[in-house]
């Protein structure tokens, strides 16, 4: 603690991702980012109170580069790989040489024939210069056939107003198939269904979180890190209060997404796409209810109405129009 009459004013903080900025720090906060084959620090960036968590900009004498797949740099606001050199880059692995070679590659923009280092971080630069950290590469998932690194979807949710501290994780519900699924902690007054919409238009839908799961803080493992094995299971459920399922369509449709989604119960004002569903999900809902129905409905009628009273009603609309010759 400081002796009476001192002050903490300046604090540096780096060797972890940070989920957020506390809307008021009664210090300095700088956020250092750099891995030891760097010696250590790379880039060091000033954190404003609430505001977005950046790695901030290359510190003298380093050279930062976010670079794609084959080692070309990538536009601002698109995310990278990121390279390091510079004079604090290590020479390599001691006693390693295969993988010194796989995690030092030739600078080839230095023209002395240095290396840079790989670190296996991903980031992108922001228009302001700095550099916005995104998590590792060797953390992405694939869900339905797209390559999704959480880290990018958790910066999105940490920048949120409301939101504090945010993680993302894969998980697979009973029977279904895997989801992106969020975990927030929220400061007073926020609510989960604004984040949950501001991050929606803030992202692609193959990147929307499928759950949202408030909790008072995230667990963490011995040395500070967020524990995603101590994540509690989600729970695939839309904000809307529970109405059970009334009629024979209704209740054939919630047999439908149980059966579909692997969901024990699902009510009449549940969004299929809230709840774990998808568009590939949605074409198995709409396979079974022709088969059981007797009358098919475009896929674009999931999409067009996705709570389940709502897709009810045109399923019956579709079996009553069939029935009388109807068009």
């Amino acid at each position: 603690m400081p002796s009476e009459g001192l002050a903490l004013r300046s604090v540096q903080i780096g060797g972890d991702s940070l989920a957020g900025v506390p809307p008021e720090l009664p210090f300095v906060l700088d956020n250092l980012y750099g891995p030891t084959e760097a010696t250590i620090a790379a880039s060091c960036g000033r954190l404003e109170p609430g505001g977005a968590v950046h790695i901030g900009r290359p510190l003298r004498g380093m050279r930062v580069r976010v670079l794609d797949a084959w080692l070309r740099p990538v536009p601002v606001g698109s995310p990278g790989e990121v390279f390091l050199a510079g004079p604090g880059v290590a020479l390599g692995y001691l006693g390693r040489p295969g993988l010194t070679a796989g995690r030092f590659p030739p600078d080839p923009w230095a023209g002395d024939g240095s290396r840079m280092y790989r670190t296996g971080d991903r980031a992108r630069w922001r228009a302001d210069g700095c550099l916005e950290y995104l998590g590792r590469t060797d953390a992405q998932v694939k869900v339905r056939g797209h390559r999704i690194e959480p880290g990018e979807i958790e910066a999105v949710l940490a920048a949120r107003p409301g939101v504090a501290e945010a993680a993302v994780a894969l998980r697979t519900p009973p029977g279904g198939e895997p989801q992106l699924c969020a975990y927030l902690c929220l400061r007073a007054g926020a609510d989960v269904d604004t984040v949950r919409k501001d991050t929606e238009r803030a992202l692609p839908g193959w990147m929307h979180p499928a759950a949202y799961t408030v909790l008072p803080e995230l667990p963490l493992t011995a040395n500070g890190k967020v524990d995603r094995a101590a994540l509690p299971a989600p729970e695939f459920r839309a904000a809307a209060a529970y109405r059970a399922p009334s009629g024979p369509v209704e209740e054939l449709v919630a047999e439908v997404w149980r059966e579909v989604l692997g969901l024990g119960r699902v009510g009449a004002e549940d969004n299929f796409f809230r709840i774990g569903g998808h568009s590939l999900l949605a074409t198995r809902v709409l396979s079974r209810l022709t088969d059981l129905s007797g009358c098919r409905l475009p896929l674009r009628t999931v999409f067009d109405h996705p709570v389940l009273a709502d897709l009810a009603r045109e399923l019956e609309d579709a079996v009553v129009a069939a029935a009388t010759g109807q068009p």
